[in-house]
This record gives structure tokens, C-alpha cells and sequence, in this order.
């Protein structure tokens, strides 16, 4: 970003929570303790799926991507959000504000770009269960896997370079706790609509294509469990696929209600929170999402467990 009147930039200031001295307290202490939860459990995850063989699966591997994902995304912002409350310094550096703001976006587009694949994935296990492991090699899921990384991190790159080639005139106060794109527009002291624009464009890739699989894949998850004779089995087939649509809910959800606010003090106050829903709590219950009623984990934890015992 540029500045009109030939001064040297050097950071911004992240107002974040800071006109509430008290809650900055208790946040710091509730977000130390969310964020050391969203480690253990993704982390869990992870370690989970690599080690027991049950779960040598796409939608397991595909899961694993996501925690991963979810760890990388909530610890390219709770770190310095934790530092900003614990003391009185909210600067950021210029630099550091561009490497958070293309981190954290293009890990919140390769999470959408993920969802997208895990919907199809189960669109694939519920609707063509007789082909599922063929349609779903290994060497086609790594592939997908891959190309949410390549094409988040592609468009996360277009988007911080339209943001930060803006002119800010002397303007530096970020109004949240973290370097995101719709605060960042608004430091801009020039029309920033056919940024706006741009940005838009750049988004199609990473938002509505996944939402249109999303979309077209439960459509027909729902038309081939509609067909099932047995309650038993529509039961099996929507419990394959609650998990996932819950976490779709939750993180499309929240993002979108962040990002369509209208411009006052009191929505600003409320994307700030929802911010804090999608980028720290949804990566924290994500795992018991996929978990509390998963009975593949909670078999693959026991077998983990009691190898670990024994080989003591």
C-alpha cells in the first residue's frame, strides 16, 4: 500500500478489543485455552488417521487435510491476536500484515475449495457405492487435495496484491484483530469499487464453485436416500453425511454474515466476534463434529491406545 504524502510506512495498528480493556482479559485467557484444544484435537486427527489403518480411507485422508488446514489457519492469527491482548503494543508490522492476510485467506480458500471435494466424495460413497473405491483412487484424492492448496494459495495471492497496491494516506488504524480484506478496503483513501470488483472476480473460483458442488452433490445424496426403502439404511446414509454439512454450515455460514454486514459501529462490534467464531471456534469443534458419533475414530483411538499400552 502507498502513501500519498511521501511519509514511510512502517505497520498498522490492530484496534481489535481494545476500547474494552476487561473483555481483552478474559478473551486472552478463553482463546489461550481454545487455541491449545484446536491444536490437540486436529493434531489428534491427523495423527489418528496416519496411524490406524482402518482409517487409510478418502474421507479420512480428506479430513486430515482439513485439520490441518483448520491448525495452520487458526495459528496464522491466534498468536498475534494473543499478543495484541496480553499487552498494550496492537502494532503489526507492513510486512506482517501482508504475510498474515495471504496465509490466513488462502487457507480460508483452501478450506472451501476442501469442503467442495469432501462433499463430492460423499456424494460418490452414498450415490455410487459399488464404484466409490474406484472413482476415489488415491492418486485422484491426492490430486484434489493438492489443487485446494495450489488454487487457495493462487487466488490468495491475486487478492492480497489488489489489497495492498492500495493507497492509504496516512491511514493505519485497522479496525479488527487480525489483517482481513473488508477492513483493510475500507483504510483506502480512493474509490475502492472497481477493487471491490476484482476481488469479487477472484473470489468465484474459491466460493461458488464449491458451493455449486456442494449444492448439486446433496441434491443428489438426498434424491438416491429418498430411494432407500429402510429407515435403518437412510439413517446410515444421512449419518455419512451430517458431519460434514454441519461444518458446511457452520464455516459458509459465519464467513458470509462477517463479510455481508452493513457498514456501522454496531455491525463492526458483530463481525468481530463471527470473526472469532469462523477463524478460532469452528476449527476447534470441527474435530467433534467428525468425532463425538464417529465410531471408526472413537474404534481407531481404542486400537491406538491399546497398541500403545501393550508395546509398554
Amino acid at each position: 500500500m502507498e502513501q500519498k504524502n511521501g511519509t514511510s510506512f512502517t505497520g498498522f495498528i490492530l484496534l481489535g478489543f481494545s476500547d474494552r480493556p476487561q473483555l481483552e482479559q478474559v478473551l486472552f485467557v478463553v482463546l489461550l485455552i481454545f487455541y491449545v484444544f484446536t491444536l490437540l484435537a486436529n493434531t489428534a486427527i491427523i495423527s489418528l488417521s496416519h496411524a490406524d489403518p482402518h482409517l487409510h480411507t478418502p474421507m479420512y485422508f480428506f479430513l486430515s487435510n482439513l485439520s490441518f488446514v483448520d491448525l495452520c489457519y487458526t495459528t496464522s492469527i491466534v498468536p498475534q491476536l494473543l499478543v495484541n491482548l496480553r499487552g498494550s503494543d496492537k502494532s503489526i508490522s507492513f510486512g506482517g500484515c501482508v504475510v498474515q492476510l495471504y496465509i490466513s485467506l488462502g487457507l480460508g480458500c483452501a478450506e472451501c475449495i476442501l469442503l467442495g471435494v469432501m462433499a463430492l466424495d460423499r456424494y460418490a460413497a452414498v450415490c455410487k457405492p459399488l464404484h466409490y473405491t474406484v472413482i476415489m483412487h488415491p492418486r485422484l484424492c491426492t490430486l484434489m487435495a493438492c489443487a485446494s492448496w495450489i488454487i487457495g494459495f493462487a487466488d490468495s495471492l491475486i487478492q492480497t496484491v489488489l489489497i495492498f497496491l492500495l493507497p492509504l494516506c496516512g491511514r493505519n488504524e485497522l479496525d479488527h484483530f487480525f489483517c482481513e480484506v473488508p477492513p483493510l478496503l475500507k483504510l483506502a483513501c480512493v474509490d475502492t469499487s472497481m477493487n471491490e470488483s476484482e476481488l469479487f472476480f477472484a473470489s468465484v473460483i474459491t466460493l461458488f464453485v464449491p458451493v455449486a458442488l456442494i449444492m448439486f452433490s446433496y441434491s443428489q445424496i438426498v434424491r438416491a436416500v429418498l430411494r432407500i426403502k429402510s429407515s435403518a439404511g437412510q439413517r446410515k446414509a444421512f449419518g455419512t453425511c451430517g458431519s460434514h454439512l454441519t461444518v458446511v454450515s457452520l464455516f459458509y455460514g459465519s464467513a458470509l454474515y462477517a463479510y455481508l454486514q452493513p457498514s456501522n459501529k454496531d455491525s463492526k462490534d458483530q463481525a468481530k466476534f463471527i470473526s472469532l467464531f469462523y477463524t478460532i471456534i469452528i476449527p476447534m469443534i470441527n474435530p467433534l463434529i467428525y468425532t463425538l458419533r464417529n465410531k471408526d475414530v472413537k474404534g481407531a483411538m481404542r486400537r491406538v491406545l491399546w497398541k500403545d499400552t501393550a508395546s509398554r
